[in-house]
């Protein structure tokens, strides 16, 4: 795994969502909630398909495997944080169960076109079928995932907000902390309980995630500071 070239591209992608996030909510501050979500559905679908994918982390003194999701999922918790923090906790929701219908119906997409015959050109049937032949176990947990720790995410943000005003870090850390640890433990316990190794899928999602989450902070810290720019 090239975690330099893993990293420059998170970087990148960061930046970039990040600054038109603010520009857009700033300028167009009655458009912004509809591009917030349009960049929080992208987030999750891209989730449900790099979750398949199981790649290795190596510290050096300590090796551990985790989806490589892991890389996108703190970016779903930083959207739902954006839109929480302009918008408040009844719009985050609304955001949630806007995400939450596609993540269905990207589902219903994929069952269907899984229904028709392939060409018989066409060579990578089995590779699709295995990418893409979502189990009912994985498809419940990633849902039960996505629709409890999301709203308890945009629950603490906005009990942060209204305690604690001028603590921006506080609610964003606290929040994405407890989204991505408890995600980590109700998605790998539902989805491979008696299937796979749990405990060192749920250690390496842990670790991954809070990790990934705490590093994209100062972009949270970045965006709320453009928004308070030349007001």
């Amino acid at each position: 795994m090239s975690f330099p070239i893993v990293w420059i591209y998170w970087i990148i992608s960061l930046t970039i969502v990040t600054y038109a996030s603010a520009y857009i909510v700033k300028r167009f501050k009655e458009h912004g909630f509809a591009a917030l979500v349009a960049f929080y559905t992208i987030y999750l679908g891209a989730s449900q398909i790099l979750a398949a994918r199981i790649v290795k982390f190596d510290l050096g003194f300590y090796s551990f495997f985790a989806p490589a999701a892991v890389f996108i999922y703190p970016f779903i918790a930083q959207a739902i944080d954006m839109i929480n923090e302009v918008y408040g906790r009844k719009k985050a929701h609304l955001a949630i169960g806007i995400a939450f219908v596609t993540q269905v119906l990207l589902v219903v997409f994929i069952l269907m076109t899984n229904s028709l015959s392939p060409a018989p050109f066409f060579k990578f049937e089995e590779a699709w079928k295995n990418i893409f032949n979502l189990g009912i176990r994985i498809t419940a947990a990633s849902w039960i995932a996505f629709l409890v720790c999301q709203n308890l995410d945009a629950f603490v943000f906005a009990w942060l907000k209204r305690k604690y005003e001028r603590r921006v870090l506080l609610r964003n850390v606290t929040s994405d902390i407890l989204d991505l640890t408890l995600d980590s433990l109700i998605f790998v316990t539902i989805a491979f309980y008696r299937v796979m190794p749990i405990v060192p899928l749920i250690i390496g999602q842990i670790v991954s995630k809070n990790i990934i989450g705490f590093l994209d902070t100062p972009w949270f810290v970045w965006y709320k500071k453009m928004l308070k720019k030349d007001k």
